[in-house]
């Protein structure tokens, strides 16, 4: 199969990063191009300037689907990423551009069905990386065939753990690969607490902030709010200003751990979302865990005075 314009694809790479044209692509950004790409050394290699440059819009993990929606001689594909909701934008999910090497055909036949469960009790399906960043290996124990695969990845099992490893399918191998059998944990089955959320939040405490992120190697302050919310399989939209209108506002001062604030300048859209961090002591007593532009990484901290001047709202999954 091939990619065609007007049906669905899967990223087959651990990371893939969505641009706003492929003319904006820098040198730099070389190594987040290739199939595989190695996110790991595109941001090492950029200094905090580049870290920050608005050519970059989102990032979609390995199995995420897209809608195809052009195609280019150049080997460049515009897509809707349609599990990233950015109403603003496009009614479809959030559009861009990536490498189409990146990407691979969805099978018609795609769809989850229901299974009967493997010999360990467990149910056949997609099933979410839990650790922070891992590896699909060629066999248990063996060489890595895809590296950098991220915290909320979610895949389909190829079979029970044998010595503490399991085989998962993964999009554009032609068998299955393992990873350790602890790094993944089956999908949810109730919805998770925000405190529970906002405790994988900080396991990204000091990743690099990196504008269109969303990644445990570079994030933004939307994209830790997507990634944490998707690792107990609830979708959010990409973006600070739609996530606001997809969350429930609360009066301030009833804010409990792991809720969300966000910040606005007078008259204009929403700019930055971050995790409650601590039951509120009034006005002058909030904490946030956030990816914070100005200091370029995750960081829990006390809200900044010139943050609480922007405060505009609290709000709830």
């Amino acid at each position: 199969m091939k990619l065609q314009p007007g049906r669905e694809a899967v990223v087959r790479v651990a990371v893939a990063t969505l641009w706003s044209r492929p003319e904006a692509v820098r040198p730099v950004d070389r190594p987040a191009l290739d199939a595989p790409a190695d996110v790991a050394a595109w941001i090492s290699g950029m200094d905090a300037d580049q870290q920050v440059g608005e050519c970059v819009l989102s990032q979609l993990l390995l199995g995420e689907r897209v809608l195809v929606t052009a195609l280019r001689p150049d080997g460049w594909a515009h897509v809707v990423a349609v599990e990233q909701p950015a109403a603003r934008l496009d009614p479809r999910g959030y559009p861009g551009w990536l490498p189409a090497a990146q990407l691979t055909p969805r099978p018609a036949d795609a769809a989850p069905a229901p299974a009967p469960a493997d010999n360990q009790g467990a149910p056949v399906g997609s099933w979410v990386v839990d650790a922070t960043v891992t590896a699909l290996h060629a066999a248990p124990a063996g060489e890595p065939v895809v590296a950098g695969v991220i915290l909320g990845t979610r895949l389909t099992l190829a079979g029970p753990p044998v010595d503490g490893w399991r085989p998962v399918h993964a999009p554009g191998q032609d068998r299955p690969l393992w990873l350790p059998d602890a790094h993944l944990v089956p999908p949810p089955t109730a919805p998770p607490s925000p405190a529970d959320v906002l405790t994988v939040a900080a396991r990204l405490r000091d990743v690099a902030y990196v504008w269109g992120g969303v990644s445990a190697y570079g994030i933004d302050c939307s994209g830790l709010v997507h990634l944490a919310w998707r690792r107990f399989g609830v979708v959010l939209p990409r973006d600070a200003a739609d996530q606001a209108g997809a969350t429930t506002p609360l009066p301030l001062g009833t804010e409990r751990v792991g809720d969300l604030y966000f910040f606005a300048r007078p008259g204009r859209q929403i700019h930055h979302i971050g995790f409650v961090s601590a039951a509120p002591d009034g006005d002058a007593d909030r904490r946030i865990l956030h990816a914070c532009y100005r200091h370029r990484r995750v960081l829990e901290e006390a809200m900044p005075a010139d943050r609480t001047a922007t405060l505009v709202g609290a709000h709830r999954v």
